[in-house]
């Protein structure tokens, strides 16, 4: 531990890019195989990586809490193993959110200047009008940012600071989650004597660890394939531009091993993570797998099965979920509006094969994200596994709380200073 690394320019819901900050970071993943924490010092423009930790999840599904005290445990333990190594305790943590089922609110609003130029006032009146507009009853918006401005009729400018105009408008992307399944993930990890800084949907955050600049500007669609659920975000003009998720993930292809080998879980885990392969021309089609039978012990309580029939387990599933993201794509319009770069991250996306099944039934040009070289953390933590947690980090390190803050202040900062003045003017007069 203890190493530094600079990070990448990443505009993603930025009015003007990433703002170096500093201080200690703690980003928390809670999902639906792993909880991992990692906790950094952040220092002219890059993180010193001060400790790091993974623990298994329990009592979570589909990144929704099942078992309250499980989930707890899992989380406290994930993160007092990353204070140990870091050698301190932390309050604040950033967390990743993906359970309540996602989806996008657009809020608008629209303005006068009165012959001003535009400062950081008018933007700051009129960003809050637009994001108080991202409602929805039973959903609880977690972040909010806009994702273009409109200066007369100019379209797509990113800041109108110093600008001259007569009208101005603005145009906010909102993720909201349903509000239940949200509190009993923040009761989680608030008993576990934590405090959220603030909140960031898994893939947004997963997509500033993967995607590239290009990518980010062009379009790019991400998707997150997790052990509980895939979770899915577009990107256009550098900005959030749709989400949603699909309840199928690395643990749907787990659990159909088990059931077409009468394997227990756990063998068929191993059975994917070893030998499993989503295309058939992969695999050694002579090969034999020995495969544990559900309840049997002995040398009578295996079976041998060939490794295309573990394949074509795996490829069934994987065309499902890609066909099911597929399917919301084309409805909201961004298949094609988001052009035909795709990033895929998660655990799901290290299987082999993974990338061609999603080029085929995507139709787009697909890579396997990898977040940035993180030197001080394990080996393990580099793949597409973890980009959230390091995701997380980043967003702590680059950019300021209210830049995806979907709560405004319901009282102008102008006023408040007026208030004070007056206190002072009548008090200590």
């Amino acid at each position: 531990m203890g190493d530094s690394f600079r990070t990448r320019n990443s505009k993603a819901n930025s009015v003007r890019g990433s703002h170096a900050r500093s201080g200690i970071v703690a980003a928390l993943d809670v999902g639906s195989s792993k909880v991992a924490c990692i906790i950094g010092r952040a220092e002219h423009g890059g993180i010193q990586v001060l400790g790091s930790a993974l623990h298994e999840s329990l009592g979570i599904r589909a990144g929704a809490i099942t078992n309250l005290d499980l989930a707890e445990r899992s989380i406290r333990e994930a993160v007092d193993a990353a204070e140990q190594l870091a050698d301190m305790r932390i309050q604040d943590v950033i967390l990743s959110v993906q359970c309540g089922q996602p989806k996008s609110l657009i809020g608008r609003a629209e303005g006068t200047t009165d012959g001003e130029l535009v400062g950081d006032t008018h933007l700051r009146q009129l960003l809050g009008e637009a994001k108080r507009r991202c409602r929805e009853d039973g959903y609880e918006t977690i972040q909010a940012a806009p994702s273009g401005y409109v200066v007369d009729q100019a379209r797509g400018v990113s800041d109108p600071r110093g600008m001259y105009c007569e009208r101005l408008g603005v145009s906010v992307h909102a993720v909201a989650v349903r509000s239940g399944t949200l509190q009993n993930l923040r009761l989680a990890v608030e008993r576990c004597h934590l405090t959220i800084a603030r909140q960031l949907y898994a893939p947004y955050a997963s997509a500033l660890a993967t995607l590239t600049p290009d990518e980010l500007t062009l379009g790019a669609t991400l998707v997150d394939i997790g052990g509980g659920c895939t979770s899915v975000a577009v990107f256009m003009e550098d900005s959030l531009a749709y989400v949603d998720t699909v309840p199928l993930g690395g643990a749907s292809i787990t659990a159909d091993l088990a059931k077409m080998l009468s394997a227990p879980l756990s063998a068929a885990e191993r059975i994917k993570t070893l030998y499993g392969s989503a295309l058939g021309e992969l695999d050694g089609s002579g090969d034999l797998i020995e495969v544990p039978l559900m309840g049997e012990e002995s040398d009578r309580g295996s079976d041998r099965v060939r490794r295309s029939v573990v394949t074509r387990i795996i490829q069934a599933r994987l065309e499902e979920i890609f066909g099911e993201v597929q399917s919301r794509l084309k409805k909201s319009g961004f298949d094609v509006a988001a052009g035909r770069r795709a990033v895929l991250t998660g655990g799901g996306a290290q299987l082999s094969g993974t990338r061609e099944v999603a080029a085929q039934i995507l139709n787009k040009q697909v890579r396997i994200g990898r977040p940035q070289t993180f030197p001080g953390l394990p080996a393990a933590t580099a793949g597409p596994a973890y980009a959230t947690a390091l995701g997380l980090l980043i967003s702590g390190a680059t950019s300021p709380p209210e830049t995806n803050d979907p709560n405004p202040s319901q009282e102008p900062e102008r006023q408040r200073r007026g208030v004070v003045r007056w206190l002072n003017e009548t008090l200590f007069r």
